[in-house]
Formats: structure tokens, sequence, C-alpha cells
């Protein structure tokens, strides 16, 4: 089985990330997102809206952006497992 993911956009709304610190982040969910999803294929469920609702991360905002950016995964898992 083979698992596509594409995230289109990623909207942190009240968290300012430096353009240097971008890189950081999106490596860490995507790391994060491998971590979780390959062991775990089998448990995918996504709905046919092709959309993920997620909860709520609670974010120190003297974290690191690879903080953030496995909480994102993690929740964009949640969503997709329905866990």
């Amino acid at each position: 089985m083979n698992i596509n993911l594409h995230i289109d956009q990623l909207i942190l709304d009240g968290i300012s990330i430096e353009p240097h610190q971008r890189a950081e982040l999106k490596t860490a969910v995507e790391s994060e997102l491998n971590r979780l999803l390959i062991p775990n294929e089998t448990r995918l469920t996504m709905q046919s809206s092709n959309k993920v609702q997620t909860g709520l991360i609670t974010f120190n905002m003297h974290s690191r952006p690879f903080k953030l950016g496995q909480q994102i995964a993690q929740s964009v898992y949640g969503g997709i497992t329905h866990e």
C-alpha cells in the first residue's frame, strides 16, 4: 500500500514562525507523519472529502519549531485515524 499525503496549506493562526524556521517546521511535520503512518497504514480511514479535522494544539511560544511540527503531525494523524 502506498500512502500519498499532500498538505496544500498549513495555517498557523496566532503563531509567528520566522522565515528561517519554516524549513525546520516542514521537516518535523514530514518526519513525524512518516513515523506515525508507515507502521500503522492499515488503520487509515480517510473521509471522502479529503479534509482532516484536527484538534487544538497547545504550544509554548518558546518551544522550537521542530516540536510544533511534531504536534501538528500528531494532530493530523489523529484526524486521519480518528484517534
